[in-house]
């Protein structure tokens, strides 16, 4: 007899616990679309002190040079890989307008990095193939991959970033490739 008046007692209580919760589920906002900014990029791996890396250091031109180059891979990743709901190439107008505003700085690019890779003794081949791959391995991981892809696209077109060294690559693969920065002197 005491059993089922505890039920009853547990089953009344949960009943008017319930009463006060409102049907139907919460009610979520879309979340607010924030304005082009370079706020987008991922956490980078330290670099190791500066005495263990002044041999394969790189100066600030040739890491904007790299950077420029990931920052191209990187898109062009995200170009393949985002997809939107029907399963199309999400953001191919926007890599295609990105590619177009800044024809002339990835022309260049190009032949500084062939120069950077020659006086560096590296593959220009072997690390540009090795951005897109690291990109891609990104992806899958990376549950912001496409929305912090569509942000620096965003960013690249905003009529305020004027040059492509404006433009952070989402990802510094820098460290993970033996690209580090020399120290200040």
């Amino acid at each position: 007899m005491i059993m089922k008046l505890m039920q009853a007692a547990v089953l009344v209580a949960g009943g008017l616990a319930l009463g006060g919760c409102p049907m139907g589920g919460a009610q979520t906002a879309a979340p607010v679309k924030k304005a082009p900014a370079a706020d987008y990029q991922a956490a980078a791996t330290p670099s190791p002190p500066a005495a263990q890396t002044r041999a394969i250091c790189y100066n600030d031109a040739d890491l904007t040079v790299m950077r420029a180059r990931m920052l191209q891979q990187e898109m062009s990743v995200a170009a393949l890989q985002c997809q939107n709901a029907s399963g199309g190439r999400a953001y191919e107008p926007q890599y295609a307008s990105f590619l177009s505003k800044y024809k002339s700085d990835l022309g260049s690019n190009a032949r500084e990095l062939q120069e950077l890779t020659r006086r560096k003794r590296l593959n220009i081949d072997v690390v540009v193939t090795e951005f897109a791959n690291r990109t891609a391995q990104k992806a899958p991981v990376d549950k912001e991959f496409c929305s912090r892809s569509l942000r620096a696209l965003e960013w690249a077109l905003d009529p305020r970033t004027t040059s492509l060294a404006q433009v952070p690559p989402p990802y510094d693969l820098g460290p993970d490739m033996n690209i580090h920065p020399c120290a200040d002197k």
